[in-house]
């Protein structure tokens, strides 16, 4: 067999082998119920904290709400294709397999214990995995050496005589080798998805979105008035499903945290009485309410799906502020940022005063009747109207620190966002469809509008060059809320570009100047095209 033939046996192990790395470092970690500690998993954190964010855009804009699966398979193909290089290599030289495996198990040794919150025995995930592709590879080109000619692998137990010994007379064992490797890809493969499922599945015990029940808020929402959801085709509904409603975070892995166990610390400048709260302190909390806010990612491009709109249970966050004692910036308070910290490290900032200005900014614990999901932060998330997501919405929180915007940045900060990130009033065209195909006559353009915390007073809507014409609104159910709104539109045959704008309480207009999202939100009208014939 020739040199080049050899190689390819060689590069299918070099692959095997990082199906069993990958494979071992997941049980290990599940085993530490440490997750996210695999190399992958911090590997991929590392890459999208140190992606710029013209990057970070580009994979929103590109893949949606699945930015992060294709991070994993990217990353995965990457490892993939190195795997066979690594494998290749040591066809010629055993030594290059070890040593390029050592290089990637420094790279995601040091993406692990870099990670927020990670300490030594992070790393074990890593060394098992590191271990694991050694072995299954420098076993598996031992299958793979063609008899014959002499072993590349150093001499073992049961070869002795190493490259200096006896050789085998005859060919390479494709059979024998295909079996080999075939077993050792399943059983990794195996063992790798049981431990992510089980992972999945949550903690064994303890409080999760299954099993925990939200008590009956003493101050339920009010009813939604007639007439708030129009309940036309195309059209969103007007509450947000929450199998739906958008998620725009860092998290690769989504924490699984067990709320029996949850505590937040709220700590800081100008606390007067540090407090450390549990789940079980804020369900039994006599201010526990329900809202209906509809929240934004700052992400949104013009026109676009990250947005949303749910019934909120939580408790007021400027109650429990004021009963650790803290002051707003207006009546004197030292601090002017609240810096939420989430079970996976992220930090965002929040003005003080916007949370203690009177908004309905909640420490949710239930989402449309429900735990929160654990996608969306279970069990205690942050939901503040008339903010951005970056700056306001902190999933899985663990811990509010006050302090000031001149002493600390949090994380989305030195990535080239906006500090402070107030919604912009904007609206949406749901229908009909950009590039829809129409019949002759009357036609519905339906969508929705938001202005949260200032609520949205007038939508118009242009045809072509037409002048603007006021659209009818549905009913409002609170300013934190979007509104839909409908505007029946006579069509003769031709090409028309619709546009739509909305008008908030305090009397500003969108602008037609579009912007992107960064660093503080898009502008802009959003516009369908649509062919009439």
């Amino acid at each position: 067999m020739s040199e080049t033939t050899r190689r390819g046996p060689a590069a299918v192990a070099g692959l095997v082998a990082a199906t069993a790395a990958l494979a071992a470092a997941e049980v290990v970690a599940v085993a530490m119920s440490r997750p996210a500690s695999t190399p992958l998993l911090a590997v991929g954190d590392a890459v999208v904290d140190l992606a710029p964010p013209p990057l970070k855009q580009f994979a929103v804009d590109t893949f949606g709400t699945a930015d992060k699966p294709a991070l994993l398979i990217g990353a995965a193909v990457l490892l993939a294709a190195a795997a066979a290089l690594i494998g290749a290599a040591a066809a010629r030289r055993t030594s290059a397999g070890p040593a390029g495996v050592a290089a990637f198990t420094a790279v995601g040794l040091a993406a692990v214990l870099t990670r927020p919150g990670s300490g030594t025995p992070d790393a074990l995930p890593t060394l098992a995995g590191a271990a694991a592709c050694v072995g299954v590879l420098l076993w598996l080109l031992r299958a793979a050496r063609p008899r014959g000619t002499p072993s590349a692998v150093p001499p073992t137990a049961t070869d002795p005589g190493g490259a200096s010994g006896p050789t085998d007379p005859g060919g390479f064992d494709r059979r024998r080798f295909v079996l080999l490797a075939g077993a050792a890809a399943a059983v990794s493969a195996g063992a790798g998805a049981g431990a992510r499922a089980l992972a999945a599945s949550g903690p064994g015990s303890g409080l999760t979105p299954a099993n925990a029940v939200l008590p009956t808020p003493r101050d339920r929402a009010a009813p939604l008035p007639e007439g708030v959801d129009l309940e036309l085709d195309g059209l969103t509904p007007f509450f947000t499903p929450n199998a739906d409603f958008y998620r725009i975070d860092t998290a690769l892995s989504v924490p699984r945290v067990d709320a029996s166990a949850w505590s937040l610390r709220i700590h800081g400048l100008g606390v007067a009485r540090e407090r450390v709260l549990t789940y079980t302190d804020l369900l039994d909390h006599p201010e526990l309410r329900e809202r209906d806010i509809t929240l934004a990612c700052v992400s949104n491009p013009v026109g676009g799906s990250y947005v949303g709109n749910a019934r909120w249970t939580g408790v007021p966050l400027a109650t429990l502020l004021a009963e650790a004692g803290v002051r707003s910036p207006a009546d004197g308070g030292p601090a002017d940022q609240l810096v939420s910290r989430s079970d996976d490290g992220m930090t965002i900032g929040t003005p003080v005063a916007d949370v203690m200005d009177g908004r309905e900014a909640l420490l949710a614990v239930g989402m449309n009747g429900h735990p929160l999901p654990h996608e969306h932060g279970f069990p205690v998330r942050m939901v503040v109207p008339g903010l951005y997501g970056y700056v306001s919405a902190c999933k899985w929180i663990t811990e509010i620190e006050l302090t000031t915007f001149d002493a600390f940045d949090a994380y989305w900060v030195p990535r080239g966002w906006s500090a402070r990130g107030p919604v912009k009033t904007q609206s949406r065209v749901d229908t009909p469809r950009d590039g829809a195909d129409l019949a002759p006559g009357r036609i519905t353009v339906a969508g929705v509008a938001w202005a949260q915390n200032t609520g949205v007073d007038r939508v118009e809507v242009r045809v072509g060059d037409g002048p603007w014409t006021r659209a009818r609104l549905a009913e409002e159910d609170t300013a934190d809320t979007w509104r839909q709104w409908v505007l029946d539109w006579d069509a003769e045959p031709g090409e028309y570009t619709l546009a739509v704008r909305a008008t908030d309480r305090e009397g500003r207009t969108q602008t037609a100047d579009r912007t992107p999202v960064a660093p503080d939100g898009a502008t802009g009208h959003h516009t369908v095209t649509v062919t009439v014939s």
